[in-house]
């Protein structure tokens, strides 16, 4: 039990070295990952429908 209120001591010794980022950078970030997000769902749906009309025509379908 000591042990495991010794990594307790040290972990909140070290998250005081952490460099948290302000208010802007954090929204910027998030909207630097929702847009990444949303292309990358767009470019798989695209794939996605133009692989299934690919499929239906050589299936006949």
């Amino acid at each position: 039990m000591n042990n495991f209120f010794s990594y307790l001591k040290n972990v909140r010794a070290e998250m005081t070295h952490v460099v948290w980022p302000n208010t802007r950078v954090t929204i910027g970030h998030v909207f630097l990952i929702v847009l990444i997000s949303v292309f990358t769902a767009a470019f798989i749906a695209a794939l996605d429908y133009g692989f299934t009309q690919a499929v239906a025509y050589f299936i006949g379908g």
